[in-house]
C-alpha cells in the first residue's frame, strides 16, 4: 500500500514542476511580444519634425497613379489621362493612403492636448458676477465662440474687447459671449460652478449660468477693433428708415466713429454718409448684392460742389459684431432616415462649407471622421455617430463605389486641385490655420504628396459620379463669388426651408474661424512643370466627365492654357 502511495506522491511533484515551467514559459513568451510591439510603434512614429508623408504608388500602375504603367499601349507614356487608369486601383495603396490620413489627424489632436497649459495670467477687466442666461434670450447678444479644450477667462475678455464689447461672459467653462448690455438678471454665486476648460480655479459660468467680466474700458478714438471689413460702396435703399435701427448725426463723421457707434449698439453693418451715420443689419431691403463704382462714393462723402449729385451713395462697414440672427444652431429634432454626404478632397474647403450649411439650415453636420480641433471649436457634430441621423450631412474624403453607396445623397464639393493639394499641404504640416514652412516645400515630401494625391482628386470626383445615387455638384470658386444663391441651392437640395434673412446672415458671416491668416507672398508656385502637366491631364479628365454626366464643367480658371 505504501509503494503506490509513493509514486503518486512522486508524480504529483513532477507534474507541479512542469506547470511552473510552462506558466514561466508563458511569462517570458508575453514579455517579449510586449517589447518586439513597443518597439514596431516607436519605429513606426519617427523622430519628430517633418510629419511623415505617404510614398507614392508602385509604379506598376494602381490607386493614385496614372503614368507608369508598363503597357507599350498606355497612352499616359504618350501624356493622354484617361478613366480606365483611374478606376483601376490598388487596394493595398488606398488602405495606406486612408489610415495614414486618420494617424495625422490623431497625431494633432493628441499634439494639441499636450500643448502647454495656458498660466493663470491677470486681467485688467473686473468679475461683475453670475448671471441667468436664456438660450433663446441670451443675457449677452454679441459675437459667441467656442474653444472646449483651452477657454480661459482671460482668452474670452481679450476676444470681446478687440471686437469692441464692453462684457464678456463664460459658459459650461468652454463657451464666450460678448455683449453691450447684460439683459438678464444676477442670480447666486454658487451657480456658476464650473472651471475654464483651460484654467482651473477660473470661474466659467454653469448649465444656464453666466460669470460676466468688465473688459478693460478705452477711450473713444484709443479702441483698435479687429475684423472690420469695407464691404464696398451702394446706393441709398428706397426705404432708410425701415432698412436701418439707428440713425445718427455727426458733424465731424468718420469711418472710425461710425464703427464705433454702431459697435456699441450691437448691430454688424456701420453705413455712412457725411454727416450721417446707420446701424442695422444685412436684409431683403438692404441686401448688398449689387455693389456701385467706388466714384459714388467719393462724391458723396466730398465737400466739393459735385457732392450732392451722389448723395444717394453709402459706404458700408461690417463691424467687428458678429451677427447674431443665425448663430443659434441644433441637432435634427426626427432621426433623419436619409444620409446626405457632403464628399470632398481634402483641402477642397468642407470645413468652410460645413460652417456655412450649419448657419444656413440652423441644424449640426456630421463626420465620418473625428476631429477633436474642430469639436473644440463649436462643431457639436463631430462627437455624433455619422449614421446616427441627429446632422443635416456628413462630412467625408471617403472614395470608392461600397463607400459612395453607403449615402442616399451627396453634395460633391470640388475646389481647383492646385488649390486643394497646397491647402492639404498646409493642413497636414501645421494644422487647420497653418502655413508649411519653406523646409516642407523645398523637401521631398513635397513632390511625393503632388505624385500621389493628384489623382486622388480625380478619382474622387470620378467615383461619386459614377457610384452616387443623387448628387448635387458644387464648386468652391462659385461659392466665393456668388454665395447667396449657392446656399439657397444647398438649402434646397437639403429639403431645408430657410428664410432670406439667415441666408443673409449667413453671407456676412462666412469667414468665420476658418480662414488661414496671413497670406503667402504673390506669385508663390511650388509646382514644377512636370506637376503640372500631371494635374492638367486629370483636369482635362474630371471636365469631360462632368460634361458625359450632364453636370456643368470646370469652371474655366480650372482648365489648361
Amino acid at each position: 500500500m505504501a509503494k503506490p502511495f509513493y509514486r503518486l506522491q512522486h508524480f504529483l511533484r513532477r507534474v507541479q514542476l512542469l506547470f511552473l515551467f510552462l506558466g514561466v514559459a508563458y511569462i517570458m513568451a508575453g514579455s517579449l511580444l510586449l517589447l518586439q510591439r513597443s518597439g514596431q510603434v516607436l519605429s513606426q512614429r519617427g523622430p519628430p519634425g517633418l510629419l511623415p508623408l505617404p510614398s507614392p504608388p508602385p509604379k506598376g500602375g494602381g490607386y493614385g497613379q496614372l503614368g507608369g504603367s508598363r503597357d507599350p499601349d498606355d497612352p499616359s507614356r504618350a501624356g493622354g489621362v484617361g478613366p480606365r487608369w483611374l478606376v483601376s486601383r490598388n487596394l493595398e495603396i488606398r488602405l495606406l493612403r486612408r489610415r495614414w490620413f486618420h494617424s495625422v489627424m490623431t497625431e494633432q489632436d493628441t499634439r494639441a492636448e499636450r500643448g502647454p497649459v495656458p498660466r493663470k495670467v491677470g486681467h485688467k477687466g473686473t468679475y461683475i458676477g453670475c448671471f441667468l442666461d436664456d438660450k433663446e434670450d441670451r443675457a449677452l447678444g454679441g459675437t459667441v465662440f467656442y474653444d472646449f479644450r483651452k477657454m480661459t477667462s482671460t482668452l474670452c475678455q481679450d476676444t470681446c474687447s478687440e471686437s469692441g464689447y464692453q462684457f464678456a461672459g463664460l459658459e459650461y467653462g468652454a463657451e464666450c459671449y460678448c455683449g453691450n448690455r447684460i439683459s438678464s438678471s444676477r442670480t447666486r454665486e454658487e451657480d456658476c460652478n464650473l472651471d475654464c476648460k483651460g484654467e482651473k480655479g477660473s470661474p466659467c459660468g454653469g448649465v444656464g449660468r453666466l460669470s460676466i467680466y468688465k473688459v478693460e474700458e478705452l477711450l473713444p478714438g484709443q479702441r483698435r477693433y479687429r475684423n472690420v471689413r469695407y464691404r464696398g460702396c451702394f446706393q441709398r435703399p428706397k426705404n432708410a428708415t425701415a432698412a436701418f435701427l439707428v440713425h445718427s448725426v455727426q458733424p465731424n463723421l468718420t469711418s472710425q466713429s461710425c464703427v464705433e457707434t454702431c459697435t456699441t449698439r450691437e448691430l454688424p453693418l456701420a453705413v455712412l454718409r457725411r454727416p450721417d451715420c446707420f446701424c442695422g443689419y444685412v436684409s431683403p431691403l438692404f441686401p448688398l448684392h449689387h455693389p456701385a463704382e467706388e466714384t459714388h462714393c467719393t462724391l458723396a462723402n466730398s465737400s466739393g460742389p459735385t457732392a450732392s449729385a451722389d448723395l444717394d451713395y453709402f459706404q458700408v462697414y461690417q463691424t467687428p459684431v458678429q451677427d447674431s440672427r443665425c448663430t443659434d444652431r441644433k441637432f435634427l429634432p426626427e432621426k433623419s432616415d436619409t444620409l446626405v454626404a457632403l464628399s470632398s478632397f481634402p483641402g477642397a474647403g468642407n470645413t468652410w462649407v460645413r460652417h456655412l450649411i450649419e448657419l444656413a439650415t440652423g441644424y449640426y453636420t456630421g463626420s465620418f471622421y473625428f476631429d477633436g480641433s474642430l469639436y473644440n471649436k463649436g462643431f457639436k457634430g463631430e462627437k455624433d455617430y455619422w449614421k446616427s441621423g441627429r446632422t443635416i450631412c456628413v462630412k467625408t474624403h471617403e472614395s470608392g463605389q461600397r463607400e459612395v453607396e453607403m449615402y442616399d445623397s451627396a453634395i460633391l464639393l470640388i475646389r481647383n486641385p492646385y488649390r486643394c493639394l497646397m491647402a492639404e499641404f498646409n493642413r497636414k504640416c501645421a494644422g487647420h490655420l497653418g502655413h508649411a514652412s519653406e523646409q516642407h516645400w523645398k523637401s521631398s515630401e513635397w513632390p511625393e504628396f503632388v505624385s500621389s494625391y493628384a489623382s486622388w482628386w480625380a478619382s474622387h470626383v470620378l467615383d461619386w459620379l459614377k457610384f452616387g445615387r443623387r448628387v448635387l455638384v458644387v464648386h468652391y470658386e462659385d461659392l466665393q463669388g456668388a454665395l447667396f444663391p449657392q446656399l439657397r441651392l444647398i438649402a434646397s437640395f437639403l429639403n431645408v426651408s430657410v428664410t432670406e434673412e439667415r441666408l443673409l446672415c449667413a453671407e456676412s458671416n462666412q469667414d468665420g474661424h476658418f480662414k488661414r491668416p496671413g497670406a503667402r507672398q504673390h506669385g508663390f508656385d511650388p509646382f514644377t512643370p512636370e506637376m503640372k502637366r500631371l494635374i492638367d491631364g486629370y483636369i482635362l479628365t474630371v471636365d469631360r466627365a462632368l460634361r458625359d454626366s450632364s453636370y456643368t464643367g470646370l469652371p474655366r480658371e480650372y482648365l489648361p492654357r
